[in-house]
């Protein structure tokens, strides 16, 4: 069972899908990252690629994000994001986008957004789905100046530590996981 752990949504229950096909993020490693953002997610384009059950971009909303993009494409798990925002009486300040990562992610660069914060989650077995959305990020001008790249990943997952414009500035392990924090580098 997966709850929200603060915020004016707090310890309300999400549901999940059975089986393998979804790692939720543990809530402790939610309680963790949401402790590292603390009152910056207030007022935030907070963006949950590979989202899942929603449980990130939820806890996000609960803390005061002003609009969470949920990308997911795997369509029972878009479903599920859909129904849980439902059920938490979530109408506004969420857009689910039921789309490939990348295309999600292009869509949201060609309406200007700048987002505050980029949560990747890509299923652990996906190794090349980190890399290809990082390249991505690092090419485009999603993110806003100040934003952050959040990665979870196997602790003994090796990701790079600098791409062109986006250098890693913070590592937390927590178990078998980790959050890699991602910055627009400083030009030289």
């Amino acid at each position: 069972m997966v709850r929200v752990i603060a915020g004016k949504l707090g310890s309300r229950r999400l549901r999940t899908l059975r089986g393998m096909e979804l790692r939720p993020t543990s809530d402790r490693l939610r309680q963790t990252l949401f402790d590292i953002l603390g009152a910056t997610v207030e007022d935030s384009l907070f963006v949950d690629v590979f989202a899942g059950s929603g449980a990130i971009g939820i806890e996000a909303m609960s803390r005061g994000a002003r609009q969470v993009v949920f990308i997911e494409r795997h369509g029972p798990a878009a479903k599920l994001i859909r129904d849980n925002l439902n059920s938490l009486g979530i109408k506004t300040g969420g857009e689910i986008l039921a789309i490939d990562a990348i295309q999600g992610l292009e869509r949201l660069a060609s309406r200007h957004a700048l987002a505050d914060f980029i949560f990747l989650d890509p299923p652990y077995a996906l190794a090349t789905d980190y890399l290809r959305v990082l390249d991505f990020l690092d090419g485009s001008h999603l993110l806003a100046p100040r934003g952050i790249v959040i990665v979870e990943h196997r602790k003994k997952m090796e990701l790079p530590m600098r791409l062109d414009r986006l250098e890693c500035s913070r590592t937390v392990e927590q178990g078998d996981s980790a959050l890699s924090f991602y910055r627009l580098a400083m030009a030289a």
